[in-house]
């Protein structure tokens, strides 16, 4: 099973990306959907920050890899 990433809307406001996306955890079964941020080509928000995101670590890497991916960033 795979982990399952959409992105639901995203809006840029300078060098700011407001990212909603909805994300199912395979390994615990879990759906999220939250708001990320990327400021320049860094990434913010609690579902991708290493101590606070309810993500699976495998989960967790593979959301970074899609965004960054996605967005060119």
């Amino acid at each position: 099973m795979k982990h399952q990433i959409s992105i639901i809307d995203y809006v840029e406001q300078g060098s700011s990306l407001y990212i909603q996306l909805e994300v199912r955890d395979a390994e615990t079964g879990s759906q999220f959907r939250e708001e990320v941020r990327f400021l320049d080509d860094l990434l913010y928000g609690e579902l991708v920050h290493p101590e606070k995101s309810p993500l699976s670590e495998s989960c967790r890497t593979a959301v970074i890899a899609y965004l960054k991916n996605h967005f060119n960033r």
